[in-house]
């Protein structure tokens, strides 16, 4: 069958909506890694996994698996609004599947890992995950070695950080994507170069754009739907980047702290804003920049809430801080390559492209993006 112009162009669109879509499933807050802290005390190792206990249990934790997400999503959001003690006993009776997955070996040879405590915070607000520690301890056969770590790809992303006796940052903090094993080398544990440093936070911030980030994609592409010419829209991209590069590195260094409460509802009202404001107008207006300029603040906060996760380490912050912002650029620019490459080569420069493209594929961000308001703001459930 031969499609019309106008269609195939549609058809383009759609393909590349589901692309992105398949990517990262459609739940209004962005999965942030589980953080491994392994203090290392000769051949003693105590692991504290500070992870949303309630995406394990639910088996969303993973959401790159958007099949496990779908129907583990009502009994996630019912396990936020839990107490402790009840999210406690529903952890009690995982630990029998869960503590076998937890894989700690040495040099090959597996290392049983004993349950210590856990720590589950009250309820707050039900909209924002809660944090969750999981303490487990092993004494290993020897204190040299390579010192193997495997957190199931069940569990999401995760950070293992490594730390020794009377240090203050951890030695190593190193970005384990899902499914990924890290390594310590026991007989040589040092701190991180500043080339392994740039390249983890490099990997963490493209990570936070493509898979995770649908919400920053789709206010990416409402920028290059009105502008798919070069000239206006490296204008906007300059804008935003220099935003948000600053509140990032405000958010990094703790001098502006906005509750996250606050800033996922702007974020996603910033996106209905640029959306419907594509559908009203052709062209990029003399105020478009400047408003850019204002919501990449927003979305800088936004990112540096997940560096807050991670945590910078002090002696390598500014590699770090600077990796970090490379990465989420690098993510941001796929994403406008893919969209030049899937719909702006071949129809920026029609008649129709406004009508038939930007009207129809900004209404859908919109209307995405309203939804998300109204779910931060706890409007609806």
């Amino acid at each position: 069958m031969t499609f019309p112009k106008p269609y195939s162009a549609l058809l383009l669109l759609a393909t590349l909506a589901a692309f992105f879509i398949s990517l990262s499933p459609l739940r209004a807050h962005e999965a942030t890694p589980s953080i491994i802290d392994m203090a290392l005390n000769g051949s003693e190792v105590t692991l504290s996994i500070n992870t949303n206990l309630e995406a394990i249990i639910a088996g969303v934790a993973d959401e790159s698996n958007t099949e496990n997400a779908e129907a583990g999503e009502e009994e996630y959001l019912r396990l936020r609004e839990t107490t402790p003690e009840e999210l406690a006993q529903a952890y009690a009776a995982l630990r029998p599947a869960f503590d076998p997955t937890l894989r700690l070996s040495l040099d090959g040879t597996p290392v049983d890992l004993r349950y210590v405590d856990h720590t589950i915070p009250p309820v707050g607000d039900p909209d924002i995950a809660r944090v969750s520690t999981l303490t487990y301890s092993a004494t290993l056969p020897s204190a040299s070695g390579t010192l193997t770590w495997d957190f199931p790809a069940d569990y999401g992303d995760s950070v293992l950080r490594v730390s020794l006796p009377d240090t203050v940052d951890p030695v190593i903090a190193d970005y384990v994507a899902s499914g990924a094993t890290a390594t310590v080398d026991l007989d040589n544990i040092a701190p991180q170069s500043t080339g392994e440093v740039v390249w983890d936070y490099i990997v963490a911030g493209f990570d936070h754009i493509i898979p995770k980030g649908l919400d920053h994609i789709l206010f990416v592409i409402g920028l290059f739907l009105l502008s798919a010419h070069l000239r206006p829209l490296l204008m906007q991209v300059t804008m935003f980047t220099l935003a948000h590069t600053i509140t990032l590195a405000l958010g990094a260094l703790g001098w502006v702290n906005v509750p996250g409460s606050i800033v996922e509802p702007l974020i996603a009202a910033s996106i209905v804003f640029v959306a419907v404001e594509n559908i009203f107008t052709e062209k990029l207006t003399a105020w478009r920049p400047f408003l850019i300029f204002g919501f990449g603040l927003l979305h800088g906060l936004g990112f540096a809430s997940v560096l807050g996760d991670f945590g910078l380490p002090t002696a390598q912050f500014i590699p770090a801080l600077i990796a970090f912002n490379i990465g989420v650029e690098i993510g941001q620019l796929a994403v406008i390559a893919i969209c030049f490459l899937a719909v702006g080569i071949w129809f920026r420069n029609k008649q129709w492209y406004h009508s038939r493209i930007v009207v129809p594929a900004s209404a859908a961000i919109a209307i995405m993006a309203t939804y998300w308001v109204l779910e931060r703001t706890a409007l609806i459930a």
